[in-house]
C-alpha cells in the first residue's frame, strides 16, 4: 500500500477507507496478492500436502512503471494470471 500511495494510486472513499485506483488513462493494476501453488486435500478437506505460498505480494501492472518500481519488476515464464 505504501508503494501504491507513493505512486498516487490510492484515494480515500466517502467512508474514509483507502481504495486503489485500478486503472486510469495511463495504467492498469491487477492486484493478485499472495500466490499459492499446489497442495493436496482428502475428500473431507483435510490437508495432505500443504500448498506452497510464494514469497512476495503480486500484481500485474500495465503502463509506465512509477519511480522505484523497476527493482520489483519480474517477467515470469509461467504466469499465474495474465491480461485477457
Amino acid at each position: 500500500m505504501l508503494a501504491l500511495e507513493a505512486a498516487g494510486f490510492v484515494f480515500t472513499d466517502e467512508d474514509n477507507n483507502k481504495q486503489v485506483y485500478a486503472y486510469s488513462h495511463n495504467h492498469a493494476l491487477d492486484v493478485i496478492g499472495p500466490i499459492v501453488r499446489g497442495g493436496e486435500w482428502d475428500e473431507d478437506g483435510n490437508v495432505i500436502t500443504p500448498p506452497e505460498v510464494l514469497p512476495g505480494w503480486h500484481v500485474n501492472y500495465q503502463g509506465e512503471l512509477p519511480e522505484g518500481w523497476e527493482q520489483y519488476a519480474v517477467y515470469p515464464t509461467e504466469p499465474v494470471r495474465t491480461w485477457g
